[in-house]
């Protein structure tokens, strides 16, 4: 059994391999000034420079949790999603409202993908 992990720190790593499966880390943008909107458009962004790095790319997503610090903000996330899914093929998905680590993070997913 081989399992590579790349980006790894005392607590976690960014990217985990495992029997041609890729595992991202949570992903989450947060500023002051950004909205949810606009912490989604830079997580996905994340996510894709993630699996390039893992050798992989949106069209292998097999799954996306998403968190949301409160469900209100759940169409602006839905928007920005629903673009940049359109012309992938679809993952399963899941999305929950959660109390986040940081008070500025808005929105944190979780990725798995095929390699």
């Amino acid at each position: 059994m081989t399992v590579e992990r790349i980006g790894s720190n005392d607590r976690m790593s960014k990217i985990v391999k495992h029997n041609n499966t890729i595992y991202l880390c949570g992903q989450t943008a947060s500023a002051d000034e950004w909205d949810t909107a606009e912490q989604t458009r830079r997580c996905l962004q994340q996510v894709e420079d993630l699996l390039a790095e893992a050798g992989s790319s949106t069209d292998k997503l097999l799954s996306v949790t998403i968190y949301v610090r409160d469900m209100k903000d759940f169409a602006a996330m839905n928007e920005v999603w629903d673009a940049w899914i359109a012309d992938k093929p679809k993952p399963a998905r899941a999305c929950v409202e959660a109390h986040m680590a940081r008070p500025n993070v808005l929105v944190e997913l979780t990725v798995v993908a095929a390699q």
